[in-house]
């Protein structure tokens, strides 16, 4: 297993959305403007529930790297470019949102279809989830042998393998499975392929963050807002906190700091990934709850928050609209977006199909707000 730090002895505490912030260099800033960004980690659903939340996304962000796990899963190009189709009939039109789509790998998916996809220029990548790991993730991989071929074929072709980087082992701890994933399995596939282009999506502990630093210039990472804002007692404030409820789950506040830097740091391996995952709220507030934070309402607000509170506004452009784009070969977008130092609150909830979605963040108040949505 990875070598693990020690655990720093300041106790976790809870990050709020609201908290004063610590005098930075960005305190004066009370405007920023930036390239209209990417979400590089976006689940859309389908159907009415993609209806209802496709346009949280579109108000800001240009591009989606769009997640395959429906119900069933988008596992062909063909599935994947009808998909893209519903996508692109329920965004709203003035928003000229680009659904970037991608494949679920299975035990059984076939080197041809990796082949079809990169010729398609339609589908971006392809989505390893371990069977069991998250939100419909019963028809992943259950051994990463079974897929060498196919890793053969994403290597030959340059198509990014998108990783859910978690073992699903029952006896490791579930604060213990990304990095215990990293030693089993990433680490591993990267020497038996290393021209493998991997993104390790929503990183969450500075494992993963010190693999990806180090890792050659084809092995990057996506960040959530929800895993740059706050630890795992969020989970327990007041109570059973469902909505901050994600996998991976949120951890210590030392995970939370390395994050953060990264984040920050100007590294073209970190960029923005949101993994907004809608579930109705009675989903979510129920014996067995949903995994998933609904992040599009507020998320480049969010994001905001979290650099000003690092003193690194300068940054978020880097970070939100160039390293994604530069590392799935992407133009730049053209477009800018506004955000104004200016207080609100996140909707407590929001509608969702036939039922109702709480955002993350809802009720908190956020410090900035995109003006030309």
């Amino acid at each position: 297993m990875a070598n693990r730090k020690a655990r720093p002895d300041k106790p976790d505490r809870m990050c709020y959305l609201s908290a004063p912030r610590p005098p930075d260099r960005s305190a004066a800033m009370n405007s920023i403007t930036i390239t209209r960004p990417d979400d590089m980690h976006l689940h859309l659903r389908d159907g009415a529930e993609l209806a209802s939340v496709i346009g949280a996304s579109a108000r800001c962000f240009a591009r989606g790297i769009v997640m395959p796990n429906l119900m069933p899963p988008v596992t062909t190009v063909p599935q994947a470019l009808a998909y893209r189709e519903r996508i692109l009939r329920c965004a709203p039109p003035a928003a000229r949102f680009v659904p970037l789509m991608t494949l679920y790998l299975t035990d059984t998916t076939a080197p041809l279809e990796i082949r079809r996809a990169r010729d398609s220029g339609l589908v971006f990548g392809v989505k390893l989830y371990p069977a069991g790991a998250t939100t419909h993730s019963d028809s992943g991989v259950t051994d990463i042998s079974r897929t060498h071929a196919v890793m053969e074929a994403l290597a030959v072709t340059g198509l990014p393998l998108l990783v859910h980087g978690e073992v699903t082992d029952a006896n490791v701890d579930i604060f213990d499975r990304e990095a215990v994933f990293i030693d089993r399995v990433l680490a591993p596939l990267l020497q038996r392929f290393p021209s493998l282009r991997v993104v390790f999506e929503h990183v969450t502990t500075h494992e993963a963050v010190e693999f990806v630093r180090t890792a050659p210039a084809n092995v990057a990472a996506t960040i959530t807002p929800q895993h740059l804002l706050y630890n795992r007692n969020a989970l327990f404030h007041g109570g059973l906190r469902p909505h901050y409820y994600c996998l991976p789950v949120l951890k210590a506040e030392a995970h939370r700091r390395a994050l953060l830097e990264a984040a920050c740091s100007g590294s073209p391996k970190f960029f923005l990934g949101t993994d907004s995952a809608p579930h109705e709220r009675a989903t979510k507030e129920s014996a067995c709850g949903c995994a998933g934070c609904f992040s599009a309402p507020a998320a480049i607000e969010l994001y905001a928050q979290a650099f000003d509170q690092a003193g690194a506004l300068n940054r978020l452009d880097d970070f939100a609209a160039r390293h994604g784009a530069a590392f799935y070969g992407l133009p730049r977008n053209t477009e800018t977006i506004t955000l104004d130092r200016q207080e609100w609150t996140v909707p407590a909830q929001l509608p969702f199909a036939a039922g109702a979605i709480v955002p993350l963040a809802a009720g908190e108040t956020c410090q900035w707000k995109m003006m030309n949505s």
